[in-house]
């Protein structure tokens, strides 16, 4: 099942690579939305919705973002260890955690600014 998983991964981020980030940028814009997960993430961690994590199309597991919601100004940290988001028009998905610190539960969605942060 963990193969069938990590292969459906790879195709994702194969047929979602034109939104990529480029290697060289430091940081991106765009719409984040949260989300609920299954039991485990597409690095095979254990998914903690009241963690700081974040789902991203192609950065590498472990990668530190600097997330900052642009309509309120509030920003938290977060490690990407999951594939997505698989929504057109979207960035970033978030944990509900790392979603509440940004104060975008009750939206689903917000405008965010997102920094590699050096590890």
């Amino acid at each position: 099942m963990n193969l069938v998983r990590l292969a459906a991964a790879a195709a994702a981020t194969f047929v979602m690579a034109a939104a990529a980030v480029p290697a060289e940028a430091k940081s991106f814009s765009g719409t984040a939305s949260w989300y609920q997960h299954g039991a485990r993430t597409a690095s095979g961690a254990r998914f903690n919705p009241d963690g700081y994590t974040a789902a991203h199309r192609s950065l590498p597991f472990g990668t530190k973002l600097k997330v900052t919601n642009r309509r309120n100004g509030k920003t938290v940290s977060v490690t990407v260890n999951d594939r997505g988001p698989f929504t057109g028009g979207r960035v970033l998905d978030v944990s509900r955690g790392a979603a509440r610190a940004l104060g975008m539960v009750g939206s689903g969605t917000a405008p965010v600014s997102v920094q590699l942060a050096s590890n």
